[in-house]
């Protein structure tokens, strides 16, 4: 048998927390996979930013991209190697950099999800060029931004059409804080959203590959605070939904890593914000679901880097249309729309991967969990964000809600007939809580 060494690429800007932390449980997996005629290792690498030749070759078997949404450089080299190297990168760059919230928007309306009614305007600005007065004179129309908002009713939100992050994103109360701020704009095409309220849930649902999980989360409170610590919110219905939700945007845009927002008004889940295809990924902001969400990243890179997963670089949508001209319940539909991605993904060649090679994950994550290096990890990334005067504070918070998730996941594997070892405890046992 051949040995043949698969190399990940962690193609990065900021991060610091979680490419570490994912450089060292590739480590001390040790794998070793007999695939085929080939052992099938693991090297890691962190892709450089530098010229490049059009036809140089690309060392790399994946990509795990985290400037395509922004750096240009990385965009452009990340496309070469798709189509000259075959390279499988999360995510595809060509829906990345083109679909952002407008078309994301159009595209689920078509297939039927209860997306929030939203009007786009022109901008309050325009940028001047050669053929701007022409095109303005001869074509554009004057409008009434106070009929938009009175169609749409107020609370509304007004938020770039392409934003991220929550940038520029303002709940209005009624019609003159709409015009102020629509004056406040400047250049930014912006959208006007109908609010989703009341609402009695806000959950953030992230996809890696087929593997979805939900988070209960708070837009309101702090950065560090907004996902929230909550158990059994979720009826087996609601979850089964929103995993179809995720898996049909995911699936539509050719994305491997993303997230969407949703609220639930009156048993209905709109989704608000889903073109999100460079999810957090920071201990920061994730904390005790910061562990999971590792291991959900480690799975799905490793399957697709031993496999040779084959990317798609294009987008097929004909079979999501197929299906939504159906006359069938909306809930069918969307189970049909989930079902083409998770043969798009081999979501059971990928569960038959797991269970044969990476049933030790779960323990190898545990047991880095409590160590010294990851807490390391933790306090320079809250050593980069906080001032150096909460640097200890935060670093105790953060550090104390991934030892809970290290508890809360030993009676998870208890629970589903998957123990952690003796071994791996007596090595690294769960900190003594202790009276205060």
């Amino acid at each position: 048998m051949a040995r043949v060494t698969r190399t990940i690429g962690l193609s990065l800007g900021a991060d610091l927390c979680w490419p570490a932390a994912y450089e060292e449980v590739v480590r001390r997996l040790q794998l070793e996979l007999p695939l085929g005629r080939d052992v099938v290792d693991f090297a890691v690498e962190r892709v450089t930013v530098e010229p490049f030749d059009l036809q140089q070759p690309c060392r790399y078997d994946l990509v795990i991209d985290r400037l395509t949404h922004w750096f240009n450089t990385s965009r452009e080299w990340i496309k070469k190697a798709v189509i000259l190297d075959g390279l499988y990168v999360l995510n595809n760059p060509w829906s990345l950099q083109s679909m952002e919230k407008q078309t994301t928007y159009v595209a689920m309306m078509k297939l039927g999800l209860p997306v929030p009614r939203t009007w786009l305007v022109p901008p309050r600005r325009h940028e001047p060029t050669a053929d701007l007065q022409p095109t303005l004179q001869r074509y554009a129309r004057l409008f009434d931004l106070g009929e938009i908002g009175e169609d749409l009713g107020y609370p509304l939100f007004m938020k770039p059409y392409d934003g991220g992050g929550w940038r520029g994103v303002t709940r209005i109360k009624d019609e003159a804080q709409l015009r102020a701020v629509y004056d406040e704009s400047g250049a930014t095409l912006m959208h006007l959203q109908e609010a989703i309220e009341p609402f009695d849930v806000f959950v953030r649902t992230i996809g890696v590959g087929p593997q979805v999980r939900a988070v209960r989360y708070d837009p309101g409170a702090a950065l560090h605070d907004r996902y929230q610590v909550d158990f059994h919110f979720l009826k087996g219905d609601d979850w089964a939904y929103l995993s179809d939700q995720m898996l049909t945007i995911n699936g539509f845009f050719g994305w491997d890593f993303n997230s969407c927002e949703s609220l639930r008004k009156d048993t209905v889940w709109h989704p608000i914000d889903f073109a999100n295809a460079c999810p957090d990924f920071q201990v920061t902001s994730l904390h005790y679901h910061w562990p999971d969400l590792l291991k959900d990243v480690l799975r799905w890179t490793l399957f697709c880097a031993a496999t040779k997963a084959e990317m798609r670089p294009t987008l097929d949508w004909k079979p999501f249309f197929a299906i939504a001209k159906k006359d069938l319940p909306f809930r069918e539909r969307l189970a049909g729309y989930a079902e083409i991605t998770r043969k798009r993904m081999q979501a059971d060649r990928f569960a038959d991967f797991c269970d044969k090679h990476l049933s030790h994950l779960d323990e190898v994550v545990w047991e880095f969990m409590g160590t010294d290096q990851a807490r390391a990890l933790v306090r320079g990334k809250v050593a980069a964000l906080f001032p150096e005067h909460e640097v200890d504070s935060f670093t105790a918070h953060f550090w104390g809600l991934i030892q809970f998730w290290r508890k809360t996941e030993v009676d998870r594997l208890d629970a589903v007939g998957k123990p952690l070892s003796a071994d791996v405890q007596q090595r690294a046992p769960l900190p003594i809580a202790r009276k205060a």
